[in-house]
Formats: structure tokens, sequence, C-alpha cells
């Protein structure tokens, strides 16, 4: 019979004193990496208290089921696949702000063409993180082979700390509810969560989801697709009169700038304008100033469902990849129905983000990638083909191809970590404390060079009287742990609001016939679809009635834009994680003022969530939406 005094006088003292030793190292990087590293935003000491407790369950868990296994080669293969978890998602934070879900696994594909940006985000310190690998080999090997016989861990001491875990991770879970109530409900806040949970526990949980999920799509039925299209109905706008079928017919070129914000917008650098191009096109076209990007983790990939489809993307990972197989009623095909020829031009290979497999299911007829272009070591640069020469070639294309054609164009240059050769800087960088910050000025600037000569050279070309453009901002390029040189950048202090202000993005209609104006409606990429439905002069009610966006041209629109993190921007409010603001001000105001607006973005989401994961769109055609006398008048309007 098994007891803990008959273990301890079997057990030589070492032996404890090693796993405690080995242990103690791992739970000091854990500690030093969730709070020196990422930005977890710890607000009062029961938080630090819970931060410094948290790794403690998985310690246990993983150090158990390695010992469970293995023995003590399992507990130091525990000790580097924990090292390296804990790396791959510093090197990921560094880059993205956020940490890795299971979906973004699937995206390794991708890692092929990061190139610079891989080299930009690695340190020479980071090899200081693996020492303590190096002692933990010391300590559980360096006894000699004679001896091996007074440490050999016993499996039943695996399956015993692993058994400690799950108290340990009950206690920190109540203890972690006790700051925020309801917290594995909180999946989209995965800063959250790995504050409260620690960043191991989290990458368990991250699992448990990606089995439910994997499990929505097989249980789905019908019956699903009912209260989503009823929703719809209820939300339903009416047609607008404004601008509607001014653009039918046309050809439509779609330019997507890599990485644009609208906070260069009108903004100087060392005296000079760093978009002094796009500053005066703007006031020939329609140009939305409260124009937000509500991508995630799919970043570009994320920006292009946004309009194919107006609905949101996924919280966890890219729709690109983990849904590409989905039945959608997208933009393109609408497009191809009324004899459009659609495509996409990128420079890049066609893989990346699967783009070759989503554009399908999009209903894209052509895809110009990398292999369709003269892509020379002479004309490219860090992420490769230089914009300049992207959209000469792209015009000519465009010149030759059946017409009406919509051609969605996605730039390449204005990429992290935002690097020219010589020759093609046209501004000096900045003078802020971030090199990032910094640099993205130069590709900025070339940035609005090459547009220029592009619209220049379009507007000498035959397509001008019977094309629009619609050039927007995918994403953003300076993420939050820029904050301090932002800051330097724009002389005041970047706050929660201020950064949720930063994710505005450009966004402009220009071509023959549209009258110049300057919209301060507030809206987002999901407004896309719907706004060039109207202009096109469209009609898809009867195909497609699953879509979240609103005509951004519409004056009785609702103003209301939703942040795949749950958070909003009304007319009057921003909301945030909770705490809201004055959208005018930026003042916080009672937390009652955008309740009303939390429940509407958490529904909205919750809705475009289950489509997306349901593939619920496949049962359109047996789905009927419930007719109502009158829709309800823009309701959700703050």
């Amino acid at each position: 019979m098994f007891t803990i005094k008959k273990y301890i006088n079997k057990q030589s003292g070492i032996k404890i004193l090693i796993y405690a030793i080995i242990m103690a190292m791992f739970w000091l990087k854990m500690h030093f990496i969730q709070s020196n590293i990422f930005s977890l935003n710890v607000e009062n000491s029961n938080e630090a208290s819970i931060l410094a407790f948290n790794p403690l369950s998985s310690i246990f868990l993983i150090f158990g089921l390695g010992i469970l296994i293995a023995g003590r080669r399992g507990m130091l293969v525990s000790y580097i696949l924990g090292s390296l978890l804990l790396y791959v998602n510093i090197l990921f934070y560094r880059e993205y702000n956020d940490f890795i879900t299971i979906p973004m696994l699937s995206q390794v594909a991708n890692l092929a063409d990061l190139g610079g940006s891989i080299g930009t985000i690695l340190s020479a310190t980071d090899i200081l993180l693996f020492v303590d690998v190096l002692i933990a080999a010391f300590l559980l090997f360096y006894l000699k082979p004679e001896r091996l016989t007074q440490f050999k861990p016993k499996r039943r001491e695996g399956f015993v700390l692993a058994i400690i875990a799950i108290p340990l991770f009950l206690i920190n879970l109540s203890w972690a509810e006790t700051e925020r109530t309801d917290l594995l409900e909180r999946t989209f806040d995965r800063n959250m969560l790995v504050k409260y949970i620690g960043l191991i526990n989290y990458h368990v949980y991250d699992a448990v989801l990606q089995g439910k999920t994997e499990m929505t799509r097989t249980m789905a039925d019908s019956n699903e697709l009912v209260p989503v299209i009823n929703y719809m109905n209820e939300n339903e706008q009416e047609d607008s009169d404004k601008l509607e079928g001014a653009a039918e017919g046309k050809n439509v070129i779609v330019l997507s700038l890599e990485s644009t914000q609208t906070f260069v917008v009108d903004n100087t650098l060392h005296g000079e304008e760093l978009t002094p191009y796009f500053n005066d096109l703007k006031e020939e076209g329609v140009y939305f100033d409260n124009f937000y990007h509500q991508v995630k983790q799919g970043r570009t990939s994320d920006s292009e469902f946004l309009l194919a489809n107006s609905m949101y993307p996924l919280n966890r990972g890219a729709v690109f990849f983990t849904h590409s197989g989905n039945e959608y009623e997208g933009f393109p095909s609408l497009l191809s129905e009324n004899d459009y020829f659609t495509n996409v031009m990128h420079a890049n290979d066609k893989t990346f983000w699967n783009r070759n497999v989503m554009y399908d299911s999009l209903g894209y007829d052509d895809f110009f990638s990398k292999e369709d272009y003269e892509v020379t070591e002479e004309k490219s640069y860090g992420w490769g083909y230089l914009d300049e020469y992207f959209f000469a070639d792209s015009l000519d294309k465009m010149k030759e191809m059946e017409q009406p054609f919509f051609s969605k164009m996605i730039t390449l240059t204005n990429h992290y970590p935002f690097t020219l050769p010589e020759d093609k800087k046209m501004i000096e960088e900045g003078e802020t404390s971030s090199g990032t910050l910094n640099r993205y000025f130069q590709t900025i600037r070339y940035q609005d060079e090459a547009l220029k000569q592009f619209v220049e050279e379009f507007k000498n070309s035959e397509l001008y009287d019977d094309t629009i453009l619609v050039i927007y901002g995918d994403h953003f390029g300076i993420s939050e742990n820029h904050q301090k040189a932002m800051g330097e950048y724009l002389d005041k202090e970047i706050n929660d609001f201020e950064q949720f202000q930063l994710q505005r993005v450009p966004l402009l209609i220009y071509g023959k016939g549209i009258n110049a104006e300057k919209n301060h409606t507030v809206g987002g990429q999901i407004d896309l679809r719907p706004t060039l439905t109207n202009l096109l002069g469209l009609e898809e009610e009867d195909t497609n009635p699953v879509q979240f966006g609103q005509d951004l041209m519409d004056e009785d629109r609702r103003q209301f834009m939703i942040t795949r993190d749950g958070d909003f921007a009304s007319e009057e409010y921003v909301g945030i994680q909770g705490v809201c603001y004055d959208r005018e001000t930026g003042e916080e105001v009672e937390a009652p003022a955008c309740e009303e607006g939390f429940e509407k973005a958490q529904e909205e989401l919750q809705i475009s969530d289950s489509v997306i994961y349901g593939d619920l769109l496949r049962y359109l055609d047996e789905t009927e939406m419930v007719e109502t006398e009158t829709p309800t008048e823009n309701s959700s309007e703050q």
C-alpha cells in the first residue's frame, strides 16, 4: 500500500529537491514571460497574485504527464516542449500582439513567406530563455550510471503530479472569477484568458474549443439558419437612393492597401506630407474618415472575407484556412451572375493564406498571383514585388480584360518590417523610440508615390470613363506594442480610446460621376459589399439574405461598427472592454450608456460565427425568411 511516509522513506532527498528546482525554474521563466514580455495589463495586486499563481497547475500537469509517460526523459521532454511553446508565443506576440490558436497552426505554410519579418522579431538575447533548459538537463542526468537507480522517477509520481494539477486549476479559476465572472465565456479576449489562467492552460482550453468547433458543423442542420435569417429580416435596411446605380455596369477596381491606417492621412513628418497624393485624391471622391478595419488573426485575408461576404471573420484563426470548404454566397459570385469577370491580383504565392482554395469558394473567376507577374530580384524587396511594378503590370492586364470586370488588387510593399531599398526612400526615417514606426513612415510614403503613378496612368487610359476605384486600408500596421512611439509622434497619450481610434483605415470611392464628399458616418469593412452593391445597382436580397453590413451612403443607416473583440463604435459612443467613452471627446462616461451596444455586438458576432462554424449557408435553398410587415427601423442605432 502506498503511503506518504513509505514514499519519503524510500526516496532520497535529492530526488524531491531536483523535482522542486526544475518545476521552480519553469515557474520563474513562465512568470517572467507573462509579466514582462506579454502586455497583460495587470491592474491591481490581486491580479498580480493570480498571474503568479496560474502557472502552477499547468506545470504540475505537463511534468506529471512527462514522468507518467517516459519517466526522467519525459520530464526533460516536457521542459523542452514547454519552453518551445512559450517561445513560439513570444515570437507570435511580438508580431501580432496576440497568442497562437490551434486554427493558426494550419497556416504554417505562410511561414515560408515571412522571410525578413521573422528576422526582425528574433533577438540575440532570446538565447537566455533557454539557459534553464541546459540546467534542467544537467540536474536530471548528471548522476553517474551506477547511481541512476537513486533518481528514477516512478510512473505513479507522475500520476500524482497530474492529479494535483486539477485542484490547483480549480483554485486558479475560482480566484480569477473574483476579478472577471464567466471568464471562460470570453474566448474573444485571449490576453485576459492568459492573464487569469496562464498561457499553457489557455492552450489546453483552446484545444477544448477546437474540439467543440469541429463538432458544430457535423451536428448543424437547416433549422439553425432560420433564426439567423429572421435576425437579418428584423434588422433589414431600406434601399438607399443615394448614388444607387451610379456605377451600374462599370468596371470596379478595389485596391487593398497593405497595413495602411488613417493617422498617416493629412499628417506630416519632418515637415513633409506622408501621403501627399492621397491627400489630394480624396478631395475628388467620397472619403470616409470614420471607417474601421474589423480583422482578427487572419489580417489581410480577414479583410477580404469581410468584403466578399459582409460577415465577421472568426476570433480564432483565419476563415481562409479553417473554413475554406464552406459554401458561400460571395460578392464575386453575385458579380459573375451579372456578367462581370471577377479576379484578384496579388504578386505573392497563390497558396499564401490558402487563397487558391478560398477564392474558388468565394466565386472568383481568376487569380493573378506571383507566377503571372515578371517578378525579378531587381523589382523586389522585403515581401516581394514592389508596388510600383505591381501597379503598372496590373493595369496592363486590366486594359486587356473583358468588360465589365471586378479586380481586387492587394499590395505588398508596406508590410512589416517596413523596409525599402535606399533608392526608393523618399523621406527620412522617423525619430521615435520604435524602429518599426520610424520605417513605416518611409514605406507609407513610397506606397503613396506608387499609388500616384497608378492612378494617373489609369486616368489617362480608356478605362477611366467606365471604372470606379475603391481604395481602402486592409488592417493596422502599427500595433499597440508601439503605443509609446505613437504617442511621441502624435504628441499625445495613447490610451485605450486613442488606440481604438487608431484602428481607423482610409476608404475612398473615386470615379467619373461620383461627386466629392467627406463622409463622417461610422462604419467598417463589413459595410463594403452592400455599399458596392448599391453603387452598381445590383439586387441580391433573394440570393443572400445573410449580410451584416449596411450601405455607407445611406443617411439613415445605423452608425454602428463592431470589432472582432466585441468592442464597438457608434455615432455617440465607443465601447472598449466594458468601458464606455464619448466618441467625440474620448472622455469616459457612465457604463450604462454602452450596455445596449455591447449586447448588440455580442449577439451579432455569435450569429455570424454560427453561420461559419455550422456552414449554414449550404441550407439557404431549404430555408425561407420569415416575413414581417415592417422591418424595425434601425433599432440598433446607438
